[in-house]
């Protein structure tokens, strides 16, 4: 493909995951604002906290096909070089984390990097879930098991021999999403992060 149809598709997808899947399922099942209220936060945990577990659960489905369902069209129909499908993840990872519909005030990347991973590699979305799953059931942390799981990530793609351009993608969205999470990793050394409540 050709320079300018690659900047469009980028600028696509920037877009479709800046969609603030939180804020608006948010205003329409509770009429809240969650930048407001609980932790600030716009991704699943916080509008699962502030309106409800249906608003929780489809944020964090919404999240995640933002994240899954651009990445698959690229990559399925312009079948893209590894360094176009790296480039392509980071785009739809900042569009999460800094999105221009928000003043780039976003969310923490979790579930819009399980999108992105489930496109790069379903394998390592897999070791990097059970580890995830494993440390929410033992510690009641969802912090923990989001920091768990994107350090888990990279190491799996470099397992599995993935091109060398995934596996930088994939380190770049795991650095981000644990970087976005610095406030739960200092209230998780002071021992004042909030465990998960079912």
């Amino acid at each position: 493909m050709n320079n300018t149809l690659f900047i469009l598709i980028m600028i696509a997808i920037y877009l479709i995951a800046a969609i603030p899947t939180g804020v608006l399922l948010a205003r329409l099942m509770g009429g809240e604002d969650v930048r407001q209220k609980g932790s600030g936060n716009i991704g699943a945990t916080n509008v699962y906290r502030v309106a409800g577990k249906l608003a929780g659960v489809l944020t964090l489905v919404g999240d995640t096909l933002k994240g899954f369902l651009p990445l698959l069209a690229f990559k399925t129909w312009l079948e893209p070089t590894p360094t176009q499908l790296g480039i392509a993840s980071a785009v739809a990872i900042l569009g999460h984390c800094y999105p221009i519909y928000l003043k780039f005030k976003g969310g923490k990347g979790v579930a819009t990097a399980l999108g992105i991973f489930l496109v790069l590699s379903p394998k390592a979305v897999l070791c990097a879930l059970i580890v995830f799953i494993l440390t929410v059931a033992i510690t009641r942390y969802i912090s923990l098991g989001s920091v768990l799981a994107a350090l888990s990530a990279p190491l799996l793609i470099l397992l599995l021999n993935h091109p060398q351009p995934i596996f930088l993608a994939t380190l770049f969205i795991a650095t981000l999403v644990i970087w976005r999470h610095n406030s739960n990793i200092r209230r998780l050394l002071d021992g004042t992060e909030n465990r998960f409540k079912a």
